[in-house]
């Protein structure tokens, strides 16, 4: 059976970009602009405030792993009434860690922070339909999946940055199945979470290239047609025919960048007819013909 969240995070490529410790001693606080760029923090001892743009503040406690797929702004501080014996904005840097706040204090918090990216052309499109911010409590598997991101971070072993690229899917998969639910923001997540919705999605991924409608998603479903309209449209925050067509530009897209096949071949694995009709739909989605898109300078060593 297709996984649809296993293909999504497939199609994102992420690659290890930065991996560190760092620790906060006394009154400290760490601000950062927004930046788009994934990120996540994993807190090894003690606990830290994080607060970002848009969300209430949320304490996090050992153990917890945050992953923000695109970054907002976003501070992070003590979550205690220490006084400042410095300014909290110092940073200190040591051999194994970066300290903030007090350097000579006892570390009040030591965080594994780390910050990915995604070479999909289509980061964008797919980062929308995940939560802006995914808090994990309790998962032993996520804190063992991190410690090996961690390890191979730190190390320059051959073939590093396969292995981290792998690390990262397998991360990123534990952490968004971890948090799924019906309280997820609006996204995959939340579709599929929903038995009904989730049948849909997944033969949307299953058959992409069949001439799907409203009615026919419906039926897989087992809901009307205005209650599973309006149901998906809810939970997903797009349309079903937007998610449609928003997956099939997904694949087209790594297909010409592959090279593989024609583009009439992959019209219709994608769902199209004809070439000039999946043409005229690529065109007006990617704003270029697929022509042109496959032709276009991609990076060596994309999957």
């Amino acid at each position: 059976m297709t996984d649809p969240l296993a293909e999504m995070v497939t199609l994102l490529q992420p690659g290890a970009l930065l991996s560190k410790v760092a620790s906060g001693a006394g009154a400290w606080r760490v601000e950062r602009p927004a930046t788009g760029q994934p990120f996540y923090c994993v807190v090894m001892e003690g606990s830290v405030r994080l607060e970002t743009d848009g969300q209430a503040p949320i304490d996090l406690e050992q153990g917890d792993f945050v992953l923000i797929p695109s970054v907002v702004g976003f501070s992070m501080s003590n979550t205690g009434q220490e006084t400042a014996t410095v300014d909290p904005l110092t940073v200190t840097m040591r051999v194994d860690e970066i300290r903030h706040g007090d350097p000579l204090a006892p570390a009040n918090a030591r965080v594994l922070i780390g910050h990915f990216a995604f070479g999909s052309d289509d980061a964008g499109l797919l980062v929308s339909l995940l939560p802006q911010l995914i808090h994990v409590r309790g998962e032993a598997r996520l804190s063992q999946i991190v410690g090996l991101v961690r390890d191979e971070a730190r190390d320059q072993r051959p073939a590093r940055n396969v292995i981290l690229g792998h690390l990262l899917e397998v991360m990123l998969i534990e952490a968004l199945r971890s948090s799924a639910g019906t309280a997820a923001s609006p996204g995959l997540l939340r579709g599929l979470a929903d038995v009904r919705l989730a049948a849909a999605i997944r033969k949307i991924h299953e058959s992409p290239e069949r001439a799907w409608t409203i009615a026919a998603l419906a039926h897989e479903a087992s809901l009307s047609r205005s209650a599973f309209f309006d149901r998906f449209s809810r939970a997903m925050g797009m349309t079903p025919m937007e998610y449609l067509l928003s997956w099939r530009m997904a694949l087209a897209k790594r297909l010409l960048r592959r090279r593989e096949g024609t583009i009439e071949a992959i019209a219709g694995q994608v769902g199209y007819g004809s070439a000039s009709t999946f043409s005229i739909a690529f065109t007006r989605s990617v704003g270029m013909p697929p022509t042109r898109y496959a032709r276009a300078d991609t990076e060596p060593n994309r999957r």
